[in-house]
């Protein structure tokens, strides 16, 4: 362990440069064009057999050990989110309103330095490794897209891992716990309709807005009065939209809150339902 870990540091400039090169050329949801094209730069000069365009963008790597065996899976995202980065570092995203804001970089990165100790080190170890480098991450389902594109097939998978970074926790250090450690999210609208008028006579309308924000309040409630407690479970509304104002007698308002709930949990009867 201590040599892979030694190995792991002297190839950490290459990881970093990497993480830098595509944090400052992020890209959405299947328009990972420029990242799947450096990630299979990086694999076609590590000489690890690979595919492209899986699930659209994504990529597939497979280093082989010396003998047959079983195969496991490693799996890294590489899309970013739609937001304006507000930084001075030399590596700030290069586009206005993309930005790598939950760590795909580092996770695609992290994933090329694997490959390249695995192959390196291919002769020592029985069955296969296959790489997963997956688009649309981000509410997309680049990951069922790859699946149905044969990701799984071709050696079969026995075992898969995946690894997330965490600004909690100090550089080199490693989380992890028996059972689900990262919440599965879902997400859904309600729209809200009401009826116009003038602002001199609220008394005729329906203030969507209004009504919106008592949603929103009562909902915070789910949790705390419908999931049993320890279980872990959250719902927030990440982006309420009001148009046009009340005030406007021409049509009504309406007011479109949307909203993620999560939990952890890996059953059939998840606590908010």
């Amino acid at each position: 362990m201590s040599e892979i870990l030694d190995a792991a540091q002297s190839i950490a400039g290459t990881i970093v440069a990497d993480r830098r090169t595509i944090h400052a050329s992020p890209e959405l949801a299947y328009q990972e064009k420029e990242t799947a094209a450096l990630v299979e730069a990086r694999l076609s000069d590590l000489g690890v057999e690979h595919r492209g365009g899986v699930g659209g963008t994504g990529v597939v790597g497979l280093v082989r050990g010396a003998r047959p065996g079983p195969t496991v899976l490693l799996r890294a995202d590489m899309d970013a989110l739609p937001i304006t980065e507000e930084s001075d570092a030399p590596y700030v995203s290069r586009r206005v309103g993309v930005m790598h804001a939950c760590g795909h970089d580092a996770h695609t990165a992290m994933l090329l330095g694997a490959a390249r100790i695995l192959q390196e080190r291919r002769a020592q170890f029985d069955g296969a490794v296959k790489l997963m480098f997956q688009p649309a991450e981000e509410g997309g389902a680049g990951a069922v897209k790859m699946i149905n594109e044969g990701l799984l097939d071709d050696p079969p998978v026995d075992a898969a891992f995946a690894i997330h970074t965490g600004h909690d926790f100090q550089t080199g250090t490693m989380v992890a716990r028996g059972g689900p450690l990262l919440a599965g999210a879902n997400s859904f609208t309600i729209t809200v309709t009401g009826r116009g008028g003038h602002a001199s006579r609220p008394h005729t309308t329906v203030d969507p807005v209004v009504v919106a924000s008592q949603i929103v309040v009562a909902l915070q409630t789910l949790v705390s009065r419908e999931v049993e407690p320890g279980v872990p479970a959250v719902c927030l509304p990440p982006k309420p939209r009001f148009s046009p104002a009340c005030g406007d007698s021409r049509r009504p308002g309406m007011v479109r809150p949307g909203f993620r709930s999560g939990q952890f949990t890996d059953d059939d009867d998840p606590p908010l339902r």
